[in-house]
């Protein structure tokens, strides 16, 4: 596998993007939104796409941080094993929630956040929270932890591992970040 280049050469490579298109991913998706809301490809819902995907961003961006840079094949490698993930979960929550519930075991788990990066810590929350049997509560900056409710576990520190083993250490390669870097 080939070395992740320094942040730092990363930004310095990347060219100032006007307001406009500060967050074409978010221009991307918001119009593709459109277009699967309004189940049509008419000239009229192309072009509302379009004008979404240019105001809104436009509108928005005074509140959102910039755009950084962005791993691409981390990012669609850790889509894929959250998908599967997600496929997986769904099975075992069935079996659990279908068989005897003395099966159970829930618990709360204590998962220390590699980075300070809010993006991040955002992310794997929200990824923790969308695997089905765990659900982020709280995320805790200023300890820098995020409490989880697991529906079923028999080794917290397993599970604990998995999390930042399959989710965290990716999305710090996704954004170009070392463990226990602030930002």
């Amino acid at each position: 596998m080939r070395p992740l280049p320094p942040a730092s050469s990363v930004e310095a490579a990347a060219p100032s993007a006007s307001p406009w298109m500060a967050h074409p991913v978010l221009s991307v998706l918001l119009g593709l939104s459109w277009l699967a809301l309004s189940q049509s490809v008419a000239p009229v819902h192309l072009l509302s796409a379009t004008l979404i995907g240019l105001i809104v961003p436009r509108l928005v961006h005074p509140f959102l941080p910039a755009a950084g840079p962005v791993h691409w094949p981390s990012a669609c490698r850790l889509a894929l094993v959250v998908l599967w993930d997600i496929v997986i979960s769904n099975i075992t929550v069935a079996r659990l929630v279908l068989g005897p519930l003395e099966r159970m075991s829930p618990l709360w788990l204590k998962v220390p956040l590699a980075s300070q990066h809010p993006r991040v810590n955002a992310l794997f929350a929200s990824i923790i929270t969308t695997t089905p049997g765990t659900v982020s509560a709280v995320v805790d900056e200023t300890q820098g932890v995020i409490w989880v409710h697991a529906l079923n576990g028999d080794d917290p520190a397993a599970m604990v591992a998995d999390m930042k083993t399959r989710y965290e250490a990716p999305l710090l390669r996704v954004f170009y970040l070392d463990e226990g870097s602030p930002s």
